[in-house]
């Protein structure tokens, strides 16, 4: 039967830390599947992850009990209900703006009649289980971004969308968004606009009965962001945390003196 452990474990109350997988590679999915994290997401939209090797990763991450997510490129039918039957248990679309957007990203998540999606779960069959069809629609996640202007002018009704399990902060393109472009992109903000912003997104989705998630570049940050009220946080990537941890040993072998910078503190954003 299938199981969604990410809803298991926000129906217990608990907040729970996803890994962002963006190389395609099924080594380091597994890697980081090992790793501890509740679950992970593979990035088809800035990852440089293409369909045939998610299915790779999706298959390196099977043993380990995480549960895998995708992030859609975009609000595509095919692309988010392909990666649904490759056995993705839930997935983040980007850029969704406002109520009709939101209801065609449920669309494509649910069966008829709850929504549109096309039969076909040829991997998610095997890896979840010869029931999925029956269980899929309770099961799979659907989660909206909220990342522009248009999606903050929406919010309210972005969040009542019936079918949407819940909202993902894009901290990068909120930045844009919200400030029309005058400050960088990045994560972990400190900025009272940002910040405002943030958690105002935060109190609409728990207005709404809805789960809250946000993107963010270091664990303190992230902790932060559970003891707000975020079910769901991201830290990093796995391109980044290779890059700093690489980062780091070098600059350590050179200079013994440097002091560890701690891994995945990049305010760089996605």
């Amino acid at each position: 039967m299938f199981e969604n452990r990410l809803r298991k474990l926000w129906g217990r109350g608990h907040a729970t830390v996803n890994g962002w997988l963006s190389i395609p590679s099924s080594f380091s999915a597994e890697i980081m599947a090992a790793a501890g994290f509740d679950s992970l997401t593979i990035d088809l939209q800035h990852g440089v992850v293409d369909y045939a090797e998610a299915v790779r990763m999706l298959q390196a991450m099977g043993a380990s009990g995480v549960t895998p997510m995708a992030r859609a490129p975009w609000l595509d039918a095919g692309a988010i209900m392909k990666i649904l039957d490759a056995g993705a248990h839930g997935v983040i679309c980007p850029m969704i703006n406002c109520r009709a957007d939101a209801e065609r990203l449920v669309s494509y998540c649910r069966y008829p009649p709850a929504g549109a999606r096309s039969y076909g779960p040829t991997r998610a069959n095997v890896a979840i289980g010869p029931d999925y069809a029956k269980t899929a629609n309770d099961e799979v996640l659907c989660v909206a971004m909220i990342e522009t202007a248009q999606a903050m002018d929406n919010l309210d009704e972005i969040v009542a969308t019936p079918g949407l399990d819940g909202v993902y902060i894009g901290p990068a393109d909120l930045a844009l968004g919200v400030t029309n472009g005058e400050m960088a992109p990045a994560m972990d903000h400190e900025d009272e606009e940002l910040v405002g912003a943030i958690k105002r997104i935060l109190q609409a989705a728990k207005g709404a009965g809805i789960h809250a998630g946000i993107h963010c570049a270091s664990p303190s940050y992230a902790a932060r962001m559970i003891d707000w009220g975020f079910d769901f946080v991201s830290i990093s990537s796995d391109a980044r945390l290779l890059a700093a941890a690489a980062g780091d040993v070098v600059a350590r072998i050179r200079d013994p003196g440097v002091q560890s910078g701690g891994g995945g503190e990049s305010k760089s954003g996605y």
